[in-house]
């Protein structure tokens, strides 16, 4: 059974979706990210993906705040990611209510640091964010393209122990058009024991289906729940049938 994820972006303390990764296209969904929480929890979802694109632009994280009122008032188990880029960052988002990291533009401009970390907190605890575009790894809140091949690149950190990565093609996210699932399934085909979180373009349960029957380990999602193209409900059916 795929583990569902829902996502709550932040920016300004708010739960914000944008397209494509263009700060430009931000739109408010909950002036309150801790009530969108609550609600997930209500309805017997255990995870979520919480990313501080003030952080991610900013260089550092920012919204650690909101984070901790999350953490502190619901048993969900947190991945954070967004601005962490350096020890204060991890030490930061851990002591406010963090369980995993999700790590995407550290591991790929400083690996030496990125694994200093997985060898301090471990691979649980620790996951690699490869955000795609084109085959390529983008970094920075999706701001600067890299030259690295997304499969080598995942490849190597792989050997070095990465056991959780989250893989968002940036061409999809937001878009409401259906995830890459050819991408996710050469991704496993290659690495078939890897917990692979897919990422991006989600638009219906029909998707999350789709990617579930494909063995693809885990999805996250945000804008669909958002805009209504299917429930809190819906997806709690979904679990129990699927069980």
């Amino acid at each position: 059974m795929i583990e569902l994820i829902p996502a709550i972006d932040i920016i300004d303390g708010k739960c914000v979706r944008l397209t494509k990764g263009d700060y430009a296209t931000t739109k408010v969904y909950n002036e309150d990210p801790l009530e969108v929480a609550l609600e997930v929890e209500s309805y017997g979802l255990h995870r979520l993906h919480v990313v501080d694109l003030d952080g991610a632009k900013s260089k550092h994280v920012v919204n650690y705040r909101t984070l901790h009122r999350i953490a502190s008032r619901t048993s969900l188990k947190i991945d954070f990611g967004g601005g962490i880029k350096s020890d204060e960052d991890l030490t930061i988002a851990f002591e406010n209510g963090a369980q995993m990291v999700t790590v995407g533009s550290v591991a790929s401009q400083k690996p030496e640091l990125f694994l200093k970390w997985m060898e301090q907190y471990g691979g649980e605890k620790m996951i690699l964010g490869a955000d795609t575009r084109d085959g390529l790894i983008s970094v920075n809140g999706w701001q600067e393209e890299s030259r690295q091949e997304l499969l080598p690149y995942l490849g190597e950190y792989i050997k070095h122990g990465v056991k959780n990565v989250l893989c968002t093609d940036i061409h999809k996210d937001g878009m409401l058009q259906g995830p890459s699932i050819e991408l996710y399934k050469e991704i496993m085909t290659a690495y078939p024991n890897l917990h692979l979180i897919a990422s991006g373009g989600v638009s219906s349960l029909n998707d999350i289906q789709q990617l579930n029957d494909a063995g693809i380990p885990a999805v996250v999602f945000g804008k669909a729940l958002y805009e209504g193209r299917f429930t809190l409900k819906e997806l709690s059916d979904f679990i129990t049938h699927n069980s």
